[in-house]
């Protein structure tokens, strides 16, 4: 789906047009992947009560630009903003632009200035952008995926709980050999043949009515929907198990799906074209599924406080 672009985005401090958000060829981040970034969803609240005033909620800000000023400290990249700051910003530029649902997508990075390798003398610049985006995983029954050729990336290489944008090199390689190949998605393993997650979502598999997830020490990003899906199990009564899992789970498993800010909580169908299951949305799946959308869509209470409210004057539609 071609990125659909939005009046203004945040930089630094001050809101521009989408247009005049450009950077120069020669900045760190084009030639050595030096950036940080986030992917945070802002959802249309169905409990307006009919006041005729819309309005929205942004999923777990804080946890997502807390995660954020993680991965830069990781990479020695100080950020001239605080949490909060840029908490705020995000609020500012979807209101600015009035779009929502929508994506939201602050990255900092390393700008114009050295051109070695070392960082540390070129300045980090923050931008903020926000516009309508759908379905992220393909398949409307279910995702069709494989076990990725490519594994994640070993211990003490790149660092897994960095969400940087040179970590998805890898995810580029998972997720283009898998559409390749006619799947939806990759699965990747990690150094030692377990499973670890797909190229930008976090997994999770259930049998015998246990759900199991791998572990962050599986090459895991540090995932923040898949957070927010363990503590729904758990209140639910779900039995949650984090171990490391061989790769021949997938297919004897009784339900598997993925999450993420992007992809949601979507189930699998098949891997390896071999179904999960039936094929069908199970119902510990369903559960889950059902549980998250209510609370972010506004249909059941928000009882984690996980919804910042923002004010918006439009709703624009997005594809499903």
């Amino acid at each position: 789906m071609p990125l659909q672009t939005t009046a203004n985005i945040w930089h630094n401090g001050q809101l521009i047009p989408w247009e005049k958000a450009q950077i120069h060829v020669m900045s760190h981040v084009i030639h050595y992947g030096s950036s940080v970034f986030e992917g945070i969803r802002c959802y249309a609240q169905s409990s307006a009560g009919g006041s005729g005033n819309p309005t929205a909620g942004v999923f777990r800000l804080q946890e997502h630009m807390a995660r954020l000023a993680d991965s830069a400290k990781i990479y020695r990249m100080p950020l001239p903003y605080t949490v909060d700051q840029l908490s705020t910003a995000v609020v500012d530029v979807i209101e600015a632009n009035g779009v929502t649902p929508c994506y939201i997508r602050p990255i900092a990075f390393r700008g114009y200035g050295e051109i070695g390798v070392n960082p540390l003398t070129s300045p980090v610049e923050i931008y903020i952008a926000n516009f309508p985006w759908g379905k992220y995983v393909p398949g409307n029954e279910g995702a069709d995926v494989c076990v990725s050729s490519w594994s994640r990336l070993a211990p003490n290489t790149m660092p897994s709980l960095a969400k940087a944008g040179a970590n998805y090199m890898n995810s580029q390689l998972i997720r283009m050999e898998a559409e390749i190949n006619g799947y939806s998605e990759g699965i990747a393993l990690d150094v030692n043949g377990y499973l670890s997650e797909g190229s930008g979502e976090n997994l999770f598999l259930v049998r015998g009515g246990v759900l199991y997830t791998t572990p962050l020490a599986n090459s895991v990003l540090n995932g923040i929907t898949r957070n927010s899906v363990i503590t729904l199990a758990k209140q639910l009564g779900i039995e949650v198990v984090e171990q490391t899992l061989p790769r021949e789970l997938l297919y004897i498993c009784d339900e598997a799906f993925f999450t993420g800010t992007a992809a949601e909580v979507t189930h699998l169908r098949s891997v390896d074209r071999i179904l999960v299951g039936d094929g069908t949305m199970g119902p510990i799946t369903t559960a889950l599924h059902e549980e998250f959308f209510g609370i972010v869509n506004g249909l059941k209470p928000d009882r984690h406080n996980w919804l910042t409210p923002v004010k918006v004057k439009t709703l624009e539609p997005v594809e499903a």
